[in-house]
Parts: structure tokens; sequence; C-alpha cells
């Protein structure tokens, strides 16, 4: 994916040049090795400092909500996704942007890399099926298969479902891939061998909150956990209030999830909370044939009501 650097260069800089849009949004090159960062480029002249590579896994749909501008940003398959929730829950309007389609393989894991290599990373360079990792000690070169985040191995909808313009040729999307296997596992758990997986995934988490900012669902002006009138959960380490804010965050992300990653991206302890979220995802595609974020002119399946809507729950 590196070649479409150049491409996306030259794009921004024409849709800048020409006032198509007075701001795009892309990626530059962090100060660490894979921690590429959002930017935003409001001049010809800075598009250069654009790239693109499997190390821009950020949801640049998180820096539309409630903007004015006209707006370029470049969108993978699940970006383009969360584009299509912000329409259609009314946080930017679709005239507003111009979306350029960026066809994805996939983006790698930083965690899965650290824990495959010694020393600190000093460099990491990639080609289309490749990682090579350079420390202080050696060079290592990775199977990019074997080091992509979770969400992404399991991805079906790797191209854009919404674009004005496409950087590339669509990929081939995964086929035949069993995306809910975990989930399955789970749910045929007992009650007390469930209760205790869910403590042991949850006792890591220190409630720094960084899931529910990465997260390009969560934009409530005032979140349920900061409260106070009435307060709806404690703010210390007790384990009820860590899993009601992890129970609730999910239930919110019910029927609108796409499965982008962004929380166990940014998670700083690993902890996998997509599990919560792809447990609601699967039983939408099993109750209500919906997934989130593929048309602008379908309501999500908890916004609507019909006559044969599933009522077994109902007791």
């Amino acid at each position: 994916m590196s070649e479409y650097t150049e491409k996306m260069r030259q794009i921004a800089g024409r849709l800048l040049k020409d006032c198509t849009v007075e701001m795009v949004i892309g990626f530059r090159k962090g100060t660490m090795p894979m921690m590429n960062e959002p930017c935003f480029v409001t001049a010809p002249e800075d598009a250069d400092s654009l790239v693109w590579d499997s190390n821009c896994g950020i949801n640049l749909a998180n820096y539309l909500t409630n903007r004015k501008e006209k707006i370029a940003v470049f969108a993978k398959g699940c970006d383009s996704r969360n584009i299509v929730n912000h329409i259609v829950e009314n946080k930017i309007q679709r005239d507003q942007l111009h979306i350029i389609g960026v066809p994805c393989t996939g983006m790698i894991d930083k965690r899965k890399i650290h824990g495959m290599v010694d020393g600190e990373i000093l460099k990491v360079t990639e080609t289309e099926e490749t990682v090579k990792v350079r420390t202080a000690e050696a060079e290592t070169l990775l199977d990019k298969k074997e080091v992509l985040q979770n969400n992404c191995a399991l991805c079906i909808h790797r191209n854009p479902v919404i674009s004005d313009e496409m950087l590339a040729d669509p990929v081939e999307e995964q086929t035949d891939i069993d995306r809910y296997a975990d989930v399955r596992k789970i749910e045929e758990m007992g009650d007390e061998e469930k209760w205790q997986f869910f403590e042991d995934l949850l006792a890591p988490c220190i409630r720094c909150y960084a899931c529910r900012n990465a997260c390009p669902l969560c934009y409530c002006p005032t979140c349920f956990v900061d409260e106070s009138k009435p307060q709806w959960v404690g703010k210390g380490q007790d384990p009820i209030d860590i899993r009601t804010f992890h129970f609730l965050r999910a239930y919110h992300c019910a029927g609108r999830c796409t499965d982008c990653g962004a929380c166990q991206r940014a998670c700083p302890v690993g902890i996998d909370m997509r599990l919560l979220t792809r447990k609601l995802e699967k039983d939408c595609q099993e109750q209500f044939g919906w997934e989130a974020g593929l048309s602008l002119d379908s309501r999500p399946a908890l916004d609507v009501y019909q006559t044969n809507d599933p009522e077994a729950f109902i007791k």
C-alpha cells in the first residue's frame, strides 16, 4: 500500500489548489515506528506530508464529527462505513465531504510485532507480503498476514462502500471467513465460566477511556461515565463499575459498530473489548439481517420498527 502515498499527495494538492475542499484529512509519519498520526492539510504545498502504509489504522471518521468545512478524507473500508454512520446520524452532511476511497489489505498490529522481536524497534519497512523490523540487535522478516490487527484479519469489507474517487482499483474481498468463532465459543460457556471469562478479560482495565475516545461512534456531548446528576457509574476501580462502563459502551454501539478495531488498538493494556461489540454485531446480523454502515438509505436496526422483528426476547 505504500505506493498510494504519491497519488494521495497529488490528489490532495489538486483538491486544495482548485478550492474543491478547504481541508484534507489523512496521515503523516509519526515520531516513532508504526505510529503514523492523523494530519489536517489546508495548503497545497503541505500535501507532501501525507503518507500511507500499514500503520494508518486510526479511524479518520473520528475527525469529521460536527465539522462545518468542506473536507476531503482518505477512507479505507472501515472508515467509509463509519462515515456512512456519521451521515445517517446527522453528524456531518454528505455534500461537505469529498471521500477518497482507499482499498485496504489490512493494518499491522504493533503489539504483535513487539512481541516477536527483542529490543527497541528502530525501523519498520514493508512490502505487500512482508514486514521487516530492525532493532539494535537484528533484523527480522515477518509475514504480514501473521501480524495483522485481529479485526483486519477478519474483515470482509476491505474496499470503501462510499467514495467520490478511488485511489486504486478495488482489492479482492476475503470470503469463507468464520468471523464469530470466538464469540460462539463464549456463548457456549456455562454461567460461572462465562462470568470468570469476563472478570479476567476486564481485570486489566485502568479506566483511561482510550477505547471510548478512539471510537468514531462515541461522540455524545457528555458521556454517561461523566454524568454526575445522576451518577450512573462510579469513577474508581471497583470491578462492577468497570464492567458497567464496558457493557454499556458496547450497547451504545449496538447496530452501529463496524469493527474498525479502534478501541482495541488504543487500549494501553491490550483488552479485546471487540468481543463485546462483535457479539452485538453478530446478533444484529442474525436477528435483523443488518450490517452497519453499508448504505445511506437504511436506518440502523435499532432505529426502526418492522412488524416482522423477532420478538423471542419479550418475556
